[in-house]
């Protein structure tokens, strides 16, 4: 039986604005968040969920509502826990933390989380959707590193590359058989 899920990456956030779970959406974010509304209301989403942190429900909340669906919320959709600090690690320490991760999977900081670890959390939410909600369109709010370790979960392919070449927000239509993956499909062209 098909099962649709759709990884909504968040749209842009303010670098400097709170810590990661209560960063909310720029202005720009918050445009994108309209438009994805406008680019997925025709999907009939049925069931739709998120990471706890602000700016990846914002970016499907209008979606939700416009559904007369509630997010459902999953800790253990977060964005990879990268340093044992809440607040947002700068680009210039996250990009070569993010190539020693992806070249070894169980490298972590102290305090922080592996991609193993991060993509295992995930990867059991993701079965377990797929499990109790088979045969139906999911919406799942996320973030680029923990999207990116899920979809790599399925097919290698989804590497640091393909997290380098993602944009804020981005879509992906994954297509499901069961616990397999079918096909893969980007719907955001980055405007």
């Amino acid at each position: 039986m098909k099962t649709i899920i759709y990884m909504v990456r968040h749209g842009e956030s303010p670098k400097t604005e709170g810590y990661e779970r209560t960063r909310g959406l720029t202005e720009k974010g918050k445009s994108d968040a309209n438009q994805i509304t406008e680019l997925l209301k025709g999907e009939r989403i049925e069931i739709f969920v998120s990471s706890p942190y602000q700016r990846a429900i914002l970016t499907i909340q209008e979606l939700a509502r416009c559904s007369g669906q509630e997010i459902t919320v999953f800790e253990d959709l977060k964005e990879r826990i990268f340093s044992n600090e809440d607040n947002r690690m700068p680009d210039k320490e996250l990009f070569p933390l993010l190539e020693k991760s992806f070249s070894d999977p169980r490298y972590a900081l102290t305090g922080g989380e592996s991609n193993t670890a991060c993509q295992n959390r995930a990867i059991t939410v993701l079965k377990q959707l797929l499990k109790v909600y088979q045969g139906r369109k999911i919406a799942l709010g996320t973030h680029g590193a923990v999207m990116t370790l899920m979809m790599g979960y399925y097919d290698k392919q989804y590497d640091l590359d393909f997290l380098l070449h993602t944009s804020k927000p981005d879509v992906y239509r994954m297509e499901f058989n069961g616990q397999t993956l079918v096909e893969v499909q980007r719907m955001w062209n980055i405007r």
